[in-house]
């Protein structure tokens, strides 16, 4: 197995947007990075993801979406400094959909596991190009509110933001808490 490849998969790291600079991710970069996504593996070539990238003023249409959406008409002024905080930090913030193919022998969860492989492809190329990322889901980015506002249809799923940012400082070194032997059974006869 190809060691680079290796090595990015093992030191990549969630990385939330208040450890960003706030500098600005190149369009190149975020492209490259959107192409990575592209070659998820998907059942039946339905590739199913699909990406609303928001950045600069764009930035501050979602935030006044997701705030109405999460509070209505009278905004909660802590969860909105918060989420303007990260929203600044972040130089795109890239909302991540699950479009429904229409064919009927592909479950729906065939389509969610090939977008979740999509966005590993993305941190892993965030990650190998020197940026940051973080998915961010939470109950609202599943409300069909927000899939319509990203012009997915009643079929189709929001699966939550993907921030891109710069990281402000080093990686951490990474944990798991068990050895994969602990998770593997092994059938040999």
């Amino acid at each position: 197995m190809n060691n680079d490849i290796l090595e990015t998969i093992k030191t990549r790291r969630t990385v939330k947007p208040m450890d960003y600079t706030g500098e600005i991710v190149p369009e190149t970069v975020v492209t490259q990075i959107l192409e990575a996504a592209n070659w998820a593996p998907t059942h039946g070539y339905t590739e199913p993801w699909r990406f609303v990238v928001f950045s600069g003023t764009g930035k501050n249409k979602l935030l006044e979406f997701m705030t109405h959406l999460a509070d209505g008409d009278t905004p909660n002024p802590i969860r909105y400094e918060k989420r303007k905080a990260a929203y600044d930090a972040a130089s795109h913030i890239i909302a991540i959909g699950m479009k429904r193919g229409d064919n009927p022998k592909i479950p729906e969860i065939e389509e969610v596991l090939s977008v979740g492989m999509a966005v590993q492809n993305m941190w892993l190329a965030t990650h190998a190009l020197g940026y940051c990322g973080y998915w961010s889901t939470g109950a609202d980015v599943f409300r069909e509110e927000l899939a319509n506002f990203l012009g997915l249809t009643e079929a189709d799923k929001s699966l939550g933001f993907f921030y891109l940012g710069v990281p402000a400082k080093p990686n951490k070194e990474g944990i798991r808490m068990t050895d994969i032997r602990a998770k593997v059974v092994e059938i040999k006869a």
